[in-house]
């Protein structure tokens, strides 16, 4: 059927005029919700893979390669940040308008996405290029040459990718809005290929060594880009589609929609980066020991936090559709439904850490007291995040869906830097606890956003919230 605006519902002020696109509303059942999640799962762990793959063919340059690469990340995160929070804001108001069966302001929205992200990330790659050298010297001090020189020709060269990147990344929010994860997915997969390919073809057959690296990165970027927003054209394909978008028309009030929930999303995000910074300085208080087991447990958490972030994303696209169409009782059933999901998984995944601990840690080569204190560290981690992780950042997507992002950016900073990083401090060293008070912090920090959160869900404040 054709969708059109109901008479109770009014579109948006100056909204192009975009024709009609078939919908059939997803019922979310057992099958739809599983095909809905397992892309979502496979795609955060691509991403995670491939900054493994990245590092490790980056590595045979030498180290100076390796350490310019990983510089540049740390601060291409904090700005990948701003677009992930972009997206977040748009994916939430165009699915919430899937939900109210309104196909005209579901478009209106993804194009206001589009213009704003695109703008954005056109701004930082102008500072970036001009600024290059004194972002890195600010931010890291005095660095050796070697390092600087890497660092720099990675850092222009990736600031070029930045248009492609907003751009990619706001046409993987749309669809996966519209309940198709599998094309974020297949994207995420062609993006790994040429990657990996890239970077064998120009950092060990071309012999380019950082900039090869970049340039893979650079070109899987362009053309992930490419293939999104073209498929976003085709009108007959989706529900939402990019129809009329050359037709460059700013509508303020779905800008402000978007940016109540994308700016509270990136200063969450962000605050607790820099938190996470900040934690980690207390493994070099104890040697090389303790910085090389905290950064092998880094690593497998990460793996392991992968599909609980799936279903996180799972739930915001589901409950946003509901919180559209009214259907509270809708999001009451399936929050239940994947936070069950989410608390087997993590189960499921840290019993088999806790059990092939040795064995897996072994792959890292680490010496003897590094091995133990990371045996030590994941201990910890894996009964702390079994029990709090899921309400602690699975849960407060369903507030996200429904606008209450200034809610989640409160808690998740207070309880960063009150819970996690005071304690962690005050534990590592008055209390005499060495490095495993990170992990202790970290776990305390789990429990203390869950509580915030169950309580806000529980008590439906969050419907009070108004989005559209």
């Amino acid at each position: 059927m054709n969708i059109k605006s109901s008479p109770a519902i009014q579109p948006a002020p100056g909204s192009l005029d975009v024709p009609p696109v078939t919908f059939t509303p997803p019922d979310w059942n057992n099958r739809k919700l599983f095909s809905l999640l397992w892309p979502l799962i496979v795609e955060q762990l691509l991403i995670v893979m491939m900054g493994i793959v990245d590092m490790v063919m980056v590595s045979s340059v030498g180290e100076h390669a390796v350490s310019g690469v990983s510089l540049v990340d740390s601060i291409n995160f904090l700005i990948i940040t701003a677009f992930n929070a972009m997206a977040t804001g748009g994916s939430v108001v165009a699915s919430q308008y899937i939900g109210r069966k309104d196909g005209k302001n579901a478009c209106c929205s993804a194009r206001q996405l589009v213009y704003i992200s695109l703008l954005i990330s056109l701004i930082m790659m102008i500072l970036t290029m001009v600024f290059c050298r004194q972002v890195l010297k600010l931010v890291y001090g005095n660095i050796a040459d070697d390092v600087m020189r890497s660092a720099q020709v990675y850092f222009l060269i990736t600031a070029l990718s930045y248009p492609f990147l907003a751009l990619y990344t706001s046409a993987s929010s749309l669809f996966r809005s519209m309940g198709n994860s599998k094309v974020s997915m297949n994207t995420a997969v062609l993006v790994n290929i040429i990657n990996i390919g890239g970077n064998a073809l120009f950092i060990y057959g071309m012999g380019l060594g950082v900039a090869g690296a970049a340039l893979s990165t650079l070109i899987g970027r362009m053309i992930a880009a490419a293939v999104l927003i073209y498929l976003l054209m085709q009108d007959w394909l989706n529900i939402i589609n990019l129809k009329g978008i050359t037709k460059i028309k700013l509508e303020p009030d779905m800008i402000k929609r978007i940016f109540n929930i994308g700016i509270p999303s990136g200063l969450e995000t962000s605050m607790f980066q820099i938190g996470k910074i900040l934690i980690t300085r207390i493994f070099t208080a104890f040697g090389t020991a303790a910085i090389a087991a905290n950064a092998v447990g880094a690593t497998i958490n990460s793996i392991a936090f992968m599909p609980g972030s799936g279903f996180g994303m799972g739930l915001m696209i589901i409950a946003g559709q509901c919180i559209g169409a009214g259907d509270y009782e809708g999001v009451r059933q399936q929050t239940k439904k994947i936070l069950k999901l989410s608390y087997m998984t993590y189960f499921f995944i840290n019993i088999h850490i806790l059990i092939f601990m040795n064995q897996i840690i072994g792959l890292f080569n680490l010496s003897a007291e590094a091995h133990q204190m990371c045996v030590v560290f994941l201990r910890i981690h894996c009964v702390t995040s079994t029990l709090f992780w899921c309400p602690s950042f699975v849960l407060p997507n369903v507030l996200k869906a429904a606008g209450d992002a200034r809610y989640i950016m409160i808690v998740a900073a207070s309880t960063m830097w009150i819970v996690r990083v005071c304690s962690a401090y005050l534990m590592a060293f008055p209390m005499g606890l060495g490095p495993k008070a990170v992990y202790i912090a970290m776990g305390a920090d789990f429990l203390f956003r869950g509580i915030f959160f169950a309580t806000r869900y529980l008590n439906g404040r969050w419907k009070e919230k108004r989005v559209i």
